[in-house]
């Protein structure tokens, strides 16, 4: 019954996927496999020839392979390697070379013979590449192909540099990169005009040779890709779902890149569903948005043709479930982020006392606080919140050279306008400049640069934070050491951001905090600053009686917005109030027109913030709610 059960469950699902908690267990069990198969070749006096990737996918993989091996004498004597691709042309030195990467993360700590390393040559001349991808595929197939493959998966659906529009029988080749992989690997090269527009790359026809095939995908911002693989028709684009034709393949997630699987996000549709107020809740809205209807306007029959009669025999008439789901959206939406004084806070999102609440705003970036939750920030500052904002990192990274020259420059105009020394600082000036004649991508800047474009920063922020109605005492420079040391190290420790972090906690006493939940920054800040707030409060609370009082609000905005299912304050913006958010945002004057790091949606921030919070408000309407001009939308976490 229960393999019946598990049938019906995935029965959207074409190829087998195994689902872990987290991203370690994961792939501490895909390692164990790979050692598996290692030992089972040692034993039989054989060698075992294993497909690598690279990325952030497998690098826990790779941990747990070196810990096998110094703790568990794992050997690795018998294994020969082949990597999936390679940047063309790239250098086997360079920061962002995969030969690089698979010495630093692997072969220098285990005792693979380097004549075994094969990965694909970054420096071989155009003349000669097709006749070196021609040998590459040709000495994978006389081991007799490879015994396992691992996979990582990209947002358009490569598996390695298998793009959109590539064959199921391909094989070794060059081919040219799309257009979302070089933004996505941007950050990596300072920028993506210095992404290469090639690489070389195993086919996928090599990759089903394989005897096992491993794809690994973590974190929600792969789940919808993973969806289409999965569930998906086969298509070239969609490179992944060819793996669908495979009997040797298996899928590994973690619990965020599995979301979006249909026994995931809507399981009415596939099983019987533990019905609780949150599930509800997220089927109701689903179902509206899916027929085009209000809430109250759905109907039985809506209900029992779209897998939830359950919920109408159980709890209904539809009607009724109808009104209370209504009113639970309803209540979400408050003017009063602060909480409303002197009024019945039973239904609002906020509680009204005290009053006058202590605020404190996390933004990871200088402008993070403006773009995605402006209207809220004026909000609160206007109702006579002692509101603070806390600047985690410099955002040094995210400003043109050219800006510094302008700067400095004003700086020499005004320092001679004074009649004071500028020997020195015409001097920097001059080093400046000659350093970004020959500054190599990504690579990091001479310190006084650092501390220019972290000032340029600082003053935007401080620009945007006093129109939001914020006084200069209560602007906060963090400046967390992890933002620069990132840049020089691999692997690195928190703790000193968190106890900064916990010195300006206790500073404030906060009766609200808010924070960055937007983790699908392509660049991993808001996760990591989100981490560091939050291990803060944890450690808090074990002490400080004032920490059972403050609430953490989670806000979104500069990548994307909370689904509606999902948001407990929704916080209305007038088309006035739209504006001077939008006054707020520009005064981030270096990231306007043209930001360093895009990602992956080219308009100015101010049009995207302005796009989603619409979009949530349309949600809204269309729900059968009022017509708002923007909302911004939040959710409370506990901790």
């Amino acid at each position: 019954m229960a393999r019946l059960n598990l049938l019906e469950e995935t029965r959207f699902e074409k190829l087998p996927v195994s689902i872990y908690p987290n991203k370690k267990l994961a792939s501490k069990t895909v390692a164990a496999r790979i050692a598996e198969i290692i030992q089972t070749k040692q034993k039989n006096n054989q060698q075992a020839v294993l497909g690598l990737a690279t990325g952030v996918t497998p690098l826990d993989v790779y941990r747990e392979l070196v810990r096998l091996h110094k703790e568990e004498g794992l050997s690795f004597r018998n294994v020969i390697t082949f990597n999936l691709d390679e940047y063309y042309p790239m250098q086997p030195d360079a920061e962002q070379s995969y030969v690089r990467f698979m010495h630093e993360n692997l072969f220098n700590h285990i005792d693979i013979d380097p004549e075994n390393i094969n990965i694909p040559n970054g420096t071989i001349s155009q003349e000669e590449i097709n006749d070196y991808c021609l040998a590459y595929e040709s000495k994978i197939n006389d081991l007799g192909g490879l015994d396992v493959q691992i996979l990582g998966i990209g947002r358009t659906g490569h598996i390695g540099f298998n793009e959109p529009g590539s064959a199921p029988n391909s094989g070794t080749r060059i081919v040219t990169l799309h257009d979302l992989t070089r933004r996505d690997a941007a950050h990596d090269f300072g920028g993506k005009a210095y992404v290469p527009t090639k690489a070389v790359t195993m086919g996928i026809g090599t990759i089903f040779k394989a005897k096992e095939i491993i794809l690994m995908a973590w974190s929600g911002k792969k789940a919808s890709i993973i969806k289409k693989a999965v569930e998906g028709e086969i298509s070239s684009e969609v490179p992944a779902t060819y793996l669908q034709l495979s009997d040797n393949v298996e899928f590994v997630l973690d619990q965020e890149a599995a979301a979006d699987l249909t026994r995931f996000n809507t399981p009415w549709l596939v099983k019987d569903v533990q019905w609780d107020e949150k599930t509800i809740k997220k089927a109701v809205i689903w179902l509206a948005k899916t027929l085009g209807k209000p809430i109250l306007k759905l109907t039985e029959e809506d209900y029992n043709n779209n897998g939830m009669a359950q919920i109408v025999t159980e709890m209904g008439p539809a009607y009724d479930v109808n009104i209370r789901i209504f009113n639970c959206i309803q209540h979400t939406i408050t003017g009063w982020p602060g909480g409303k004084p002197n009024a019945d806070d039973s239904q609002r999102p906020e509680r009204r006392n005290p009053a006058k609440k202590r605020v404190l705003l996390f933004s990871p970036h200088p402008d993070d606080d403006v773009i995605s939750m402006g209207g809220t920030f004026i909000r609160l500052a206007d109702h006579g919140h002692e509101v603070h904002v806390a600047y985690q990192t410099s955002g040094n990274t995210a400003v043109w050279d050219d800006d510094v020259l302008r700067f400095v420059e004003f700086a020499i105009d005004f320092a001679k306008s004074q009649n004071d020394d500028t020997i020195k600082l015409e001097k920097d000036y001059l080093n400046m400049k000659e350093f970004f004649g020959g500054k190599l991508p990504n690579q990091e800047d001479l310190k006084e640069i650092q501390k220019i474009k972290g000032l340029i920063r600082k003053g935007e922020a401080i620009a945007g934070a006093r129109f939001a109605g914020v006084g200069d005492e209560r602007i906060h420079f963090m400046d967390l050491p992890f933002y620069d040391r990132t840049k020089r190290q691999k692997s690195i420790s928190y703790e000193d951001d968190i106890l900064q972090t916990i010195e300006l906690l206790r500073k404030v006493k906060p009766h609200q905090v808010y924070a960055a939940g937007d983790f699908a920054d392509p660049h991993g800040t808001h996760k990591i600053c989100f981490d560091i707030i939050l291990e803060a409060l944890k450690r808090l609370k074990e002490t400080e009686e004032w920490v059972k009082d403050c609430w953490l609000w989670l806000y979104r905005g500069a990548w994307h917005e909370f689904e509606v299912h999902e948001i407990e304050m929704a916080v209305p913006l007038s088309p006035e109030e739209v504006e001077r958010k939008r006054l707020a945002i520009f005064k981030h004057q270096s990231q306007k027109d043209r930001p360093v790091f895009p990602g992956d949606d080219s308009r100015e921030f101010w049009v995207r913030a302005e796009h989603r919070t619409s979009e949530t408000a349309k949600c809204y309407n269309q729900l059968g709610l009022a017509e708002y001009e923007a909302i911004e939308a939040f959710i409370k976490y506990s901790y």
